[in-house]
């Protein structure tokens, strides 16, 4: 497991990037902290323009803009419905064009195993942060639990980075929360304990652990109270 001293470097090119070519190495050199396959950030906007950073080979790259694989890509169209992080082994493959795309996407040089964290802007933005691996189902289970905080919060500051070298892309100074994670915060607050605000929300305190991590990024928060407390003060929450 990546401890939070070995990302520390990792935080730090990010924090210091001023240009899209120190942005990729950031990339790079997280891909190989992780030692997975490929590290990605793609993003959409709502004209469905292209963007992104990532290990991909220029090939691929090419390859997947030639032939417009966004309208068909099960990643993106999964995750464009979702709020939360999801493996790509829940997402659907099953069509002929997606089992096709897969296929081809591994002799490309992707991993078998995915994991997407999807992220919204303001003005209709639309981004993905991936981790592409190749490995056992039972590895990358694993990978997921052990690193899955992290990958929200990585995913989080590489977006807010990114948009930052794009002037038509600059984010709102302050994030706003989702439904779902102003549910979570205001229960919080209330003082409900974890499991009963993922009983009242009918969700697994797995989802709710994400949603609360998504929060406390997005409030620059160092702990779940101190993302309530922020919260309330900004009033993105009311109890």
């Amino acid at each position: 497991m990546v401890t939070e001293t070995q990302m520390e470097p990792i935080l730090e090119l990010l924090e210091q990037a001023d240009t899209l070519a120190k942005l990729q190495a950031a990339s790079v050199a997280l891909r190989d902290t992780l030692n997975v396959d490929h590290i990605a950030y793609h993003w959409v906007d709502s004209a469905g323009d292209q963007y992104g950073c990532g290990t991909y080979s220029s090939a691929w790259q090419a390859r997947y803009l030639e032939q417009n694989y966004l309208r068909i890509d099960p990643v993106i169209i999964g995750c464009y419905q979702r709020f939360h992080p999801v493996d790509w082994k829940r997402l659907d493959w099953s069509s002929k064009p997606a089992r096709a795309f897969l296929a081809e996407s591994i002799e490309y040089g992707l991993g078998n195993q995915g994991y997407s964290v999807p992220i919204r802007g303001p003005n209709g933005q639309f981004a993905l942060f991936t981790v592409n691996h190749s490995c056992s189902d039972d590895d990358w289970f694993a990978f997921t639990e052990a690193h899955r905080s992290m990958l929200i919060l990585i995913a989080h500051y590489l977006n807010k980075k990114a948009l930052e070298f794009e002037p038509n892309r600059t984010p709102e100074q302050s994030q706003s929360l989702s439904p779902r994670e102003i549910d979570a915060m205001t229960l919080l607050a209330i003082g409900y304990s974890r499991a009963q605000v993922a009983n009242t929300l009918s969700i697994s305190e797995h989802t709710l652990r994400v949603y609360i991590e998504s929060a406390r990024f997005k409030l620059g928060a160092m702990n779940t109270t101190h993302a309530v407390a922020r919260a309330l003060s900004r009033g993105l929450i009311v109890v």
